[in-house]
C-alpha cells in the first residue's frame, strides 16, 4: 500500500463502507450479533489473514492499519461467539467498531503521501 496508491485508495472506499455499516447498525439500534455458525468463521478467517498480513506489511502506515482491522475483527468475534454478552457491552462495542473503522480509514489515507526522496 505505501508503494501502490491505488491500494491506499481501494483501502479508504473499503474502510469508509464498512464505518457506513457499522454507523447504520448504531443508528439503527442494531447492537445485537448474530451468533451464527456462518459469521463466526468468517470473522475467525478474516482475523487470521490480516494477522498473517500483517507480518507481511512493509511501511509502519501498513502496520497500523491492519492492526487496527486485526482488532475490529477480533472484537466483532468476540461478540459473535459470547452469546451472553450485556448490552451495553455490545453497544459499547458497536461503537468501538466505528471508530475503529474510521481510525483504518485514516491510516489509509496516510499511505497515499509519498516520502520524499533524499537529494545527494
Amino acid at each position: 500500500m505505501c508503494r501502490n496508491r491505488f491500494w491506499g485508495v481501494v483501502g479508504v472506499v473499503a474502510c469508509a463502507y464498512f464505518a457506513y455499516a457499522a454507523y447504520v447498525h448504531i443508528r439503527d439500534s442494531d447492537l445485537l450479533w448474530s451468533h451464527n455458525w456462518w459469521s463466526t468463521l468468517t470473522y475467525a478467517v478474516w482475523a487470521v489473514l490480516v494477522l498473517g498480513l500483517l507480518s507481511e506489511t512493509r511501511c509502519w502506515r501498513e502496520r497500523v492499519l491492519f492492526a487496527l482491522v486485526f482488532v475490529n475483527l477480533a472484537t466483532g468475534f468476540v461478540f459473535l461467539v459470547w452469546s451472553a454478552a450485556p448490552l451495553n457491552y455490545t453497544r459499547e462495542a458497536r461503537e468501538a467498531i466505528f471508530l475503529l473503522w474510521i481510525l483504518a480509514a485514516l491510516a489509509c489515507l496516510t499511505t497515499l503521501a509519498q516520502p520524499k526522496e533524499a537529494k545527494g
